[in-house]
């Protein structure tokens, strides 16, 4: 019995269209979720397939035509969503070293524009990793995985016509870079939260730095594992030096000169 590789980017319906090109006769398809493959009879190769499916098993005999699964096109777009909410839609992504201030400045931005009227919403790092990515771990391998699920729903948040804040580690540079291209360049706005590591463990409060250094936590961006700087951010936010509402303002002030605070008809 062969097993069909995938990458660990991979998305279901890429797997069950993989999955269908494996074979011709409708075999039992088994998943080792650690392993993150299907087993199967035959060995196949499809330039271009890539993702992967979690604790689910499939026959052959229920994934027939699942080669031709497409997108549904919506009638309601998002420019008339932007119409509607009388703003633009964009996905505002706080990046930095743990304890930088990603979480604290993004909620903060989230109650501003909320207040002038703005759909909007917070996607935090911690909260995610208790729901949509509770089987992620922090390896490299894990981590890339978390930023590119949250970059499929930073998009959709992004098509619905709200204004989203992220606020995730994405240590590197490349899954940032992904993400920016799911989401649409004009839509991405890339943050950094630019505080030195020394201010960071001082202003951490679960100790999580001290831990890293104890070894007691391993992987730990600043300490044993890297942070990948972007060659150009759409903005840096000096967190060491300025208080959380002066950068508040400079976040709101990038959406104003990029007009996404207004929508017109037009």
């Amino acid at each position: 019995m062969d097993y069909i590789y995938g990458s660990a980017g991979m998305d279901a319906a890429s797997w069950l269209m993989l999955a269908c090109y494996a074979s011709e006769d409708p075999v039992d398809l088994r998943l080792n979720v650690s392993l993150g493959r299907f087993f199967t009879y035959n060995t196949v190769q499809i330039p271009g397939i890539t993702g992967h499916i979690h604790n689910e098993q499939h026959s052959l005999e229920k994934l027939v035509g699942c080669s031709h699964i497409v997108r549904h096109p919506s009638t309601v777009l998002t420019q008339h969503r932007e119409l509607l909410n009388g703003h633009r839609s964009a996905v505002v992504w706080f990046t930095g070293l743990p304890s930088s201030g990603k979480s604290t400045i993004a909620h903060a931005v989230e109650e501003r524009l909320f207040k002038l009227g703005c759909r909007t919403f917070v996607l935090d790092g911690d909260n995610i990793r208790h729901g949509l990515c509770s089987d992620l771990g922090f390896s490299d391998k894990d981590r890339t995985e978390n930023i590119r699920r949250i970059g499929e729903v930073a998009r959709l948040f992004a098509e619905a016509g709200l204004i989203l804040l992220t606020a995730f580690i994405s240590p590197f540079r490349l899954d940032r870079e992904r993400v920016r291209k799911v989401v649409g360049d004009d839509h991405f706005i890339e943050v950094f939260c630019d505080c030195p590591p020394e201010i960071c463990e001082q202003r951490d409060p679960k100790g999580n730095y001290r831990n890293a250094r104890e070894g007691i936590i391993g992987h730990f961006t600043g300490v044993s594992a890297p942070y990948e700087r972007s060659e150009k951010y759409d903005l840096i936010l000096k967190t060491g030096e300025c208080a959380p509402e002066e950068c508040v303002d400079q976040v709101i002030e990038l959406l104003r000169q990029r007009q996404l605070l207004q929508c017109s008809a037009a």
